[in-house]
């Protein structure tokens, strides 16, 4: 195992779907729970995030869907409710895992939250984004999307990495078993544990033929 592959959103980055949604009904938005999807997005949330429309466009067309006229900061901070924060302590955990591993996010995301709310959690330690890993791909630049085989071979051709010395990392059990049909080794980060805990339980198990555990901590 030679890289780490992060999903961000459950992984690195804690969520709130509830609040979004209550910031978009506080908004005027009609069936805002309908809209965001419960397992998944769609329609226009997920042509946003597949890079099929940008931000002024998904804005554009979601603005019929309000009970009254709302600007785009309205849009932007009520769509960035979904997101809490990331704990200082995940992106400390980032850093040292850089020393021994080539270390790579894999995210479906927009650049409504990218670009505003998510660049400022990662500048927590007067760092850039770009500074904790060593590859990005983000589902609306590539024009591809988990839990798509596409957004898998796009990343591993991207980042140059192989997939089966790479281990994903996702909170979506559907896209863990994507990730390991392209070739990834594949770790669910249920709710409630830490991204650092499911590696080292990794580390800890022996390989198939191995007696003795990988046993690094950090």
């Amino acid at each position: 195992m030679k890289n780490l592959l992060f999903d961000l959103g459950g992984v690195i980055m804690d969520l709130d779907r509830d609040r979004c949604v209550r910031a978009f009904n506080e908004l005027g938005m009609k069936d805002a729970d309908d809209f965001l999807g419960v397992y998944g997005q769609k329609g226009d949330f997920l042509a946003l995030e597949r890079g099929d429309i940008d931000a002024a466009e998904f804005r554009r067309r979601i603005r019929p869907l309000f009970s009254r006229p709302v600007t785009d900061e309205e849009i932007d901070t009520a769509f960035c409710k979904f997101l809490i924060g990331i704990p200082l302590h995940r992106l400390e955990a980032l850093r040292e895992l850089r020393k021994h591993y080539g270390i790579y996010l894999l995210s479906n995301t927009n650049p409504i939250m990218m670009d505003s709310f998510i660049a400022e959690q990662f500048r927590q330690e007067g760092l850039e984004m770009a500074d904790y890993f060593d590859g990005m791909v983000k589902s609306y630049e590539a024009h591809c999307y988990k839990p798509d085989r596409e957004i898998f071979d796009y990343t591993a051709a991207h980042c140059g990495i192989n997939p089966g010395e790479t281990l994903f990392l996702d909170d979506s059990m559907a896209n863990v078993e994507a990730g390991r049909r392209a070739g990834y080794l594949g770790a669910h980060v249920a709710p409630g544990v830490e991204f650092i805990d499911v590696i080292r339980s990794v580390e800890q198990s022996p390989a198939p033929g191995n007696e003795q555990a990988h046993t690094d901590t950090f």
